[in-house]
């Protein structure tokens, strides 16, 4: 028994063909076996004429066709195949009367059966070959054997025929056998791969099917029917149409109609609204095409995964992106965005209002940042109340807002006055009662193409409402763009000024400063110059102003206090002092001390005292409160200061007082007339009187003619520069004027 098993393992089993591949081989051996019909006729025609043998062969092929096809099963039929078979040989063989390459025909016959892979029709067949070598070789031995050897033993050659078809059907069972076993490990692999690929469908815990293309649902896994509350087993037909959700807008087979028209991967995010529970939910369905060779397709792969925390989450940090976390309105891009959509196809222009509260640094800076946010919160909701529905309210950052609305600049500007009245409103904050001035600008704004610019003529509209004092509305104009573009012209010139060589570029000249009674020069005040490419020399006029907009007079006041010490070295024995201007930007500089100190190192032989800072009152008034302990860090240092521009402010007097000042520079606007003024001789003569009780000196500036010059000697001031004496000239210049060592009153 265990040899009858190890050679049964030996064999192959046979059968194993799927129906349709079992179908497909029996219809082929078919109708080449009608077809043999024909090529026999065809043989016997041009051979010796349609003999008995014929008739015989084919009056037997054509019973095996016709129960070929119609015997039901699969055994049956392909044995008929088989005997049919045999018979097209064996008729081929008798009409060829015996001729040895006709039993070729046996060994080819065996080859075409053997694709049955069935023992039935294999084994028939080797069986009626031999049956028909022996048994014809007796009855019609000159039509079975072209040799008298065959003839005389029959059965003999009967056998050794029948051991060469045996041995040629040997290697079909070999190829059958080796066949049968790379099928039984492809599916073992199969089966292994499908119970993988169950376990990683049915187990994961994303919703997933497959769908037919008619979108019919093949298969489902757990994650899926939970997910949309679906049944373990659905019912025959069920398709995307039935599943309890609704795209919003659209149905389930629209959204699977998407999926279709393609056969790449395809990603497809909608909204779906539950039938359960009414409730919404994004959805991001990955889809994979599963196409047969042919190219056809047999399924779509989808997985399913519920992005509504992310989408919620992309909401609100859309909403935070696009409004300001402080006040609830617009952001920048926010109102970039939403003013683009404002003015396209509107044919009407809208307007932009910038506005920017006036002096609102006071508030932070005195009642704290807490109390500065409460503020802007409630300008939010002033404006909120005044502007026209379907307007947009942004805040940039700061204290700055810009609005558009949708009407035309007229309506706007009212806007914008009653935006000015209601926000001067005083507003009580925290138990603090506040009262603000805001500055406001206002520009056009036509299509989505001119929106950014539109907001910038804003900007620079609000800009000159601030420089006139704050508290009102101007509407913007080309003058103002030219204005801002000759700041920006200024500011390049001045970066690459300071980017080059500074001593060439930005040149320091000197103005002297001369004894009141004798006109001999003791001083002299330090005014930089900038040298253009083309060799101009422009006034500070020109660059200042931006310097003091952009920050850039802090380097460049260092470069004017390094050339103002470098020259007080060199003319050590000529010149008594050099007085340098310092702006409320560079003053307000917590490193400006230090650095100063800085400098002063570098010239240990030079005597502090000789270096004269020149501050305004208004950079006093404007300076943060710990000015006063800046200054005496500065004459900590052996620096002396002036007050400059002395009663032009509001409270000079007060100031003189509080300011530790060496100088009080008396402003033009005294000494011009002074000579036919006696209100000003009056005045001139009480500041005078007043700095010499302070234990200070005094220099009067603009002195234009030789009047004002003997008004103000009979009057006793120490000091005195202007234009009488000289203008400002280039250090060479100067240098040779105090070597000249000439007093400077002219003739």
């Amino acid at each position: 028994m265990t040899r009858v098993s190890a050679l049964r393992a030996w064999l192959p089993a046979g059968g194993g063909l799927r129906h349709e591949d079992w179908a497909r081989r029996h219809r082929l051996l078919t109708l080449l076996l009608a077809a043999c019909v024909a090529a026999l006729t065809g043989f016997g025609t041009f051979q010796h004429g349609l003999d008995r043998a014929w008739l015989i062969t084919v009056m037997l092929i054509l019973p095996c066709v016709v129960l070929a096809v119609l015997l039901p099963g699969r055994r049956l039929p392909s044995v008929f195949i088989a005997l049919g078979y045999t018979v097209v040989c064996g008729g081929f063989v008798s009409m060829a009367h015996g001729l040895t390459e006709a039993h070729f025909t046996f060994f080819i016959a065996v080859a075409a059966l053997a694709l049955y892979r069935d023992w039935a029709p294999f084994g028939m067949f080797l069986i009626a070959t031999t049956l028909h070598h022996a048994v014809f070789g007796v009855i019609v031995s000159d039509r079975t054997y072209d040799h008298h050897s065959a003839m005389a033993h029959p059965w003999l050659w009967a056998f050794l025929h029948g051991t060469a078809v045996l041995l040629a059907a040997t290697f079909q069972v070999v190829q059958w056998k080796l066949t049968e076993s790379e099928e039984e490990r492809a599916q073992a692999n199969l089966a292994d791969s499908q119970a993988q690929l169950s376990i990683a469908f049915d187990e994961t815990p994303v919703p997933s099917a497959m769908i037919a293309p008619d979108g019919r649902l093949l298969r489902t896994n757990a994650a899926y029917r939970h997910w949309l509350g679906l049944p373990d087993e659905l019912p025959p037909g069920f398709s995307v149409q039935d599943l309890p959700i609704t795209v919003i807008g659209a149905g389930p087979g629209d959204v699977f109609a998407r999926l279709t028209s393609t056969r790449e991967p395809m990603t497809v995010t909608t909204r779906y609204r539950r039938e359960d529970d009414g409730s919404l939910m994004w959805v991001e369905v990955h889809s994979t095409t599963l196409a047969d060779r042919n190219g056809t397709v047999r399924a779509i792969f989808v997985h399913c995964i519920d992005v509504t925390v992310t989408r919620e989450h992309e909401a609100a940090l859309q909403h935070q992106v696009q409004h300001d976390p402080l006040t609830g309105l617009l952001s920048r891009s926010g109102f970039e965005q939403d003013m683009v959509a404002m003015l396209t196809g509107r044919p009407i222009p809208a307007s932009v209002l910038y506005l920017d509260v006036d002096r609102f640094k006071s508030i932070n800076d005195g009642s704290g940042h807490a109390t500065g946010d409460e503020v802007l919160r409630a300008l939010a909701g002033r404006m909120m109340q005044l502007v026209p529905r379907g307007s947009l309210v942004a805040r940039l950052g700061g204290d700055e807002f810009v609005l558009a609305l949708p009407v035309a600049p007229d309506a706007a500007r009212e806007v914008g006055q009653a935006l000015i009245t209601a926000l001067a409103e005083p507003m009580d904050i925290s138990g603090i009662r506040i009262q603000l001035t805001v500055s406001i600008g206002l520009a056009p704004a036509r299509t989505p193409a001119d929106a950014s610019e539109a907001v910038l003529a804003a900007d620079t509209a609000m800009y000159a409402a601030k420089r006139a004092g704050g508290n009102r509305l101007e509407l913007f104009s080309e003058q103002m763009r030219i204005t801002v573009q000759e700041r920006i012209t200024a500011e390049a010139r001045l970066r690459a000024a300071l980017d080059g060589d500074r001593d060439r570029t930005l040149p320091v000249w000197f103005q002297p400063i001369v004894d009141g009674a004798t006109g001999s020069i003791i001083g002299a005040e330090a005014l930089v110059r900038m040298c253009t490419p083309q060799g101009q020399i422009l006034a500070p006029g020109h660059f200042i102003g931006a310097a003091e907009e952009t920050g850039l007079i802090v380097p460049l006041g260092e470069h004017v206090l390094v050339s103002a010490l470098r020259h007080l070295l060199a003319w050590q024995n000529d010149l008594g002092y050099i007085s340098v201007n310092v702006s409320p930007r560079q003053l307000s500089e917590p490193g400006f001390a230090p650095m100063l100190a800085g400098l002063l190192a570098r010239v240990p032989h030079l005597d502090p005292s000789r270096l004269v800072l020149e501050i305004t009152e208004t950079a006093v008034l404007a300076t943060s409160g710990d000015l006063e302990t800046r200054l005496r860090a500065i004459k900590a240092l052996g620096v002396r200061i002036a007050l400059d521009d002395f009663g032009t402010g509001y409270s000079s007097l007060t100031w003189l007082q509080s300011v530790p000042a060496d100088v009080v520079k008396l402003d033009r606007s005294f000494v011009a007339g002074l000579a036919t003024d006696p209100r000003k001789s009056s005045i001139i003569s009480a500041v005078l009187w007043l700095a010499q009780s302070l234990g200070m000196t005094a220099v009067a500036e603009g002195v234009e003619d030789v009047d004002d010059w003997q008004a103000l000697r009979a009057a006793g001031c120490p000091a005195l520069q202007g234009y009488y004496f000289s203008r400002p000239l280039p250090a060479t210049e100067f240098d040779a004027m105090l070597r000249r060592g000439a007093d400077l009153v002219p003739a």
